[in-house]
């Protein structure tokens, strides 16, 4: 399955000033330089770069970034650079760049890693002869992709030199309330359904209850699969969000990316997570999955499923308004206020029902 394409209009990197950057930083790595581009990606930025036989990947912030502080590449580099010498899925980064003059902005580049991510029609159709009917395969698949988060949460953050990553105390109310004021201020169209389910949100904080490495944006397609054996993660992609606080938290998120049936095609056959194990795989047991691994109480996760929906939601809201003022040309975002008003029904349903 070829994972690159071409580089998108508007998004194309200076070729000949990254050559000379790189050479002089990475003299091992000879030959003639190639750029293609990971398509999938809807916030930052994530390139192939051949140079000979080598390979590597670049990553940078969006075009017309509207949030300096979600797209801090001297950040994600130095937390990748701690993380993956502890936790073996998350890749390597190699060098950073603050010299804005070789692309534009900051970047770094990192090791690539080769496995399967489950994204679109070949990633789907994959899986799907893979598992055929066996559900002992699914919850398999699902359990080590849960498993996997567990381990991230039960991590010992401070030994690994991430101590002062994140502010643990208040986590969850920073969230509700920082999430609240990024949706106002992308805001391009009314969603009543999702701003009544925020008001839930600031009304329902819970109290501080344990602290750890947090994701943010853990779901299938930030994930690499061994192709031969798919119960195995080969590498956890998309550490831009990461940081310490509450692991419930991270555990909503990804829970908020899990549709069920009930939803209809157009969001079952978003990239985000494979349909197959959506659609016979609930979000109930991916929960019994992460309580058995990690021991942590899960009594309250409407409340996390709930601000995973909302803050999915404000993600694609942001891109939709980069769309909207014409910071990105990526036909993809052209209709993602119709995902932000599903996600935002979803989330006040199951406010109203009282269960994920």
């Amino acid at each position: 399955m070829h994972e690159t394409k071409p580089v998108r209009a508007g998004e194309e990197l200076d070729i000949e000033r990254l050559s000379g950057y790189l050479a002089e930083q990475l003299p091992s790595a000879s030959g003639n330089i190639g750029v293609e581009q990971f398509p999938a990606g809807s916030s930052n930025l994530t390139y192939l770069v051949r140079i000979g036989d080598a390979e590597y990947v670049l990553r940078r912030p969006p075009f017309g970034n509207t949030v300096k502080s979600a797209h801090d590449m001297s950040r994600e580099f130095n937390v990748l650079s701690k993380l993956s010498a502890v936790y073996p899925p998350a890749p390597k980064p190699l060098l950073f760049c603050d010299d804005q003059s070789v692309i534009g902005s900051d970047f770094y580049l990192m090791e690539r890693r080769k496995g399967l991510i489950i994204r679109g029609q070949i990633g789907q159709n994959h899986l799907r002869e893979r598992v055929g009917s066996s559900q002992e395969y699914r919850l398999k698949v699902c359990k080590n992709f849960i498993q996997t988060l567990a381990d991230l949460h039960t991590l010992d953050y401070k030994a690994a030199g991430l101590g002062n990553l994140g502010k643990p105390e208040g986590y969850a109310r920073r969230q509700v309330e920082g999430w609240t004021q990024r949706y106002f201020a992308a805001k391009t169209d009314e969603h009543a359904a999702l701003e009544s389910a925020i008001s839930w949100l600031n009304d329902n904080i819970p109290a501080d209850a344990g602290a750890s490495l947090v994701h943010n944006d853990y779901k299938f397609d930030n994930v690499m699969l061994d192709p031969d054996d798919l119960t195995k993660i080969m590498a956890v992609l998309d550490w831009e969000m990461v940081t310490v606080g509450d692991p419930l938290m991270d555990l909503g998120t990804t829970l908020g990316y899990w549709m069920s049936r009930e939803v209809g095609d157009e969001l079952l056959n978003m990239p985000f997570n494979p349909r197959v194990l959506m659609e016979n795989i609930t979000r109930q047991e991916l929960v019994e999955i992460y309580a058995a691994a990690s021991g942590r109480d899960v009594s309250n996760i409407l409340f996390f499923y709930v601000f995973g929906t909302f803050k999915i939601a404000v993600i694609a809201q942001q891109i939709y308004a980069r769309y909207v003022r014409g910071f990105t040309k990526d036909p993809r975002f052209a209709t993602f206020n119709k995902f932000v008003a599903s996600l935002g029904i979803i989330a006040a349903s199951a406010i109203s029902r009282k269960s994920i």
